[in-house]
């Protein structure tokens, strides 16, 4: 992308992010969390907000170094080369093209609870938690919305991202005020005698498997976005982790009022028998909030809509970025002449889009797998931006993080715990999914007659191994996450965290100056040109003044 493409500022790149991590997440979040950890749930949220930004820091300066399209798809290739580069960004396109489907899923389900007469004909819309024929239509529908709102051109994205994003702020705000003075139980808190009722095994799978780590995905919105960005090397860092805390607070209070708006009678029996169809829209109701319930109902369209067309947008920039790697064939490294968008690279999501929503018809269990395969991805972040502090010590840094030689390695480890935090056999079935991408690995590398493949599948080995073993520790883990019991609680913590420094040293180790870091060097050689002049243009300004 050129200069003049570059329209995206810091709060349009931010509403970008929060706009993203603001989606189905608050709408069922809450809800599943405490169905997992009770009133811990709000633990939980920290622990996830603590493990996000310990990763999306490192890709922020990332994404600060190389403001390109569909970078998340791209460093990796940059520090160690096409194996593990493609093994990365299969992951996380699978994880986030995946996102777009199910905040439609997400919508319809709010929509299947309507309590109106009028609206009866919707109850069929989802039974026992997955979607019939008429739901699929309805989901299907507004999939098609939020392609053809990205269809045009990032100037119209930006605007109506930002519209929708502040009302998506203005109604869990409501939701909070309305839940704490209408009808909070503070004994809730501590109504089974404990914070967590669930043990404190449950807070960490909570992390993982309620939501928390899949709402927080959306940090990742403004750094595949940072080709707009009008100064990426301001903007991003400031997206990224604005994004992060601001939605934090909100998803930790939403939790509070969630956990003292429940009726005590509804958990005589435990946190895990708490069942709603549209979680907050049901307590409203509950309590008699009607003007509530209307706001929450036409919500769920909003927020998991305004995700939806957020998500069309960048996962079209992660396709483009890894036809840039030789990925993919080069149709869906075009761009359209005039308004700058990989158009067929959208219709190819919107494809892989309408596969998810009829394969996965739930929320929650789209929810889970998007969260695993996402931090398989994650760990490379971490990774890639130590090895470069080695391999490209001459690259051009707008933010250059101080203390990322300790923010990077706890990165790293908290990744692999949440990883297996996530239980047995979620872990082994997400790894299966990330393996069924390297045919068409294999299959470009034929292409270009295994060209370098030697080094490149070297300098990656580290990852297959490290997926292996945490594999087997999962599946011989504590009973707490789903395992054999051989390694008890605690102890399976702690050999993670050792094994996970380990693989830490090998994979910083394994990195070279490949041949992919020259085109990182040019997006890299760009910024610096343009931040130049943008500062000689400025200082020409106050000499005339």
């Amino acid at each position: 992308m050129n200069n003049l493409q570059r329209k995206m500022g810091t709060f349009s790149l931010t509403m970008v992010g929060l706009g993203s991590i603001i989606g189905s997440g608050w709408l069922f979040g809450a809800w599943r969390a405490a169905q997992i950890a009770g009133p811990a749930a709000i633990i939980s949220w920290i622990i996830g907000m603590v493990v996000i930004l310990f990763i999306a820091l490192s890709y922020s300066e990332l994404g600060a170094m190389f403001p390109e399209a569909g970078g998340m798809v791209k460093y990796t290739q940059y520090s160690h080369g096409s194996f593990i580069g493609f093994l990365a960004a299969w992951a996380n396109w699978i994880a986030i093209v995946s996102v777009i489907p199910v905040e439609a899923i997400a919508s319809v389900q709010y929509m299947s609870s309507w309590p109106w007469k009028w609206a009866e004909w919707t109850h069929g819309l989802v039974v026992n938690g997955s979607l019939t024929g008429g739901g699929l239509a309805i989901a299907s529908v507004l999939l098609i919305v939020y392609f053809l709102l990205n269809y045009w051109t990032v100037s119209l994205f930006s605007k109506a991202n930002s519209f929708i994003t502040v009302f998506k702020v203005i109604i869990p705000g409501l939701t909070i005020g309305a839940l704490l003075f209408a009808g909070f139980h503070g004994s809730n808190f501590t109504s089974a005698g404990s914070i967590a009722p669930n043990g404190w095994a449950s807070v960490l799978t909570a992390v993982a498997t309620s939501g928390i780590i899949f709402a927080f995905n959306g940090f990742q919105s403004p750094i595949n976005m940072a080709g707009e960005a009008k100064n990426p090397g301001r903007s991003i860092p400031i997206a990224v982790i604005g994004s992060i805390l601001i939605a934090t607070v909100i998803y930790v209070l939403l939790q509070i009022a969630f956990i003292g708006a429940v009726d005590p009678s509804m958990i005589v029996n435990g946190w895990h028998h708490l069942n709603f169809n549209s979680p907050f829209a049901d307590l409203a109701i509950v309590l008699g909030l009607n003007w509530l319930v209307i706001l929450l109902y036409a919500d769920a369209f909003i927020s998991p809509s305004g995700t939806g067309i957020t998500y069309t947008a960048t996962t079209s920039r992660m396709l483009y970025g890894m036809e840039k790697n030789k990925y993919l064939p080069s149709v869906f490294g075009k761009l359209h002449p005039l308004y700058g968008i990989p158009r067929q690279a959208m219709f190819l999501n919107l494809g892989v889009s309408f596969l998810f929503l009829f394969m996965f018809r739930g929320w929650g269990v789209l929810a889970e797998v998007i969260s695993v395969a996402t931090l398989v991805s994650y760990i490379t972040g971490p990774v890639t931006v130590m090895t470069l502090r080695r391999t490209g010590m001459n690259l051009y840094r707008p933010l250059r993080l101080k203390g990322l030689s300790i923010i990077a390695p706890l990165g790293f480890v908290f990744a692999s715990l949440v990883l297996y935090w996530a239980r047995w056999p979620l872990t082994g079935q997400v790894l299966f999914i990330i393996m069924m991408g390297l045919p068409v690995y294999f299959y470009y590398q034929a292409k270009i007659k295994w060209k370098g493949f030697r080094q490149n599948f070297s300098a990656g080995l580290w990852m297959v191994v490290y997926l292996l073993c945490m594999m087997t520790i999962s599946y011989v883990g504590s009973e707490k996450f789903g395992g054999l019991n051989v390694i008890p609680f605690g102890w399976d913590m702690v050999l993670i965290t050792c094994i996970s420094l380990v693989f830490y040293s090998w994979a910083i180790k394994s990195g070279f100056q490949t041949e992919y870091l020259e085109q990182g060097q040019k997006v890299n050689d760009d910024l610096r040109s343009i931040e130049e002049n943008n500062m000689a243009s400025q200082s020409e300004k106050k000499n005339a003044v």
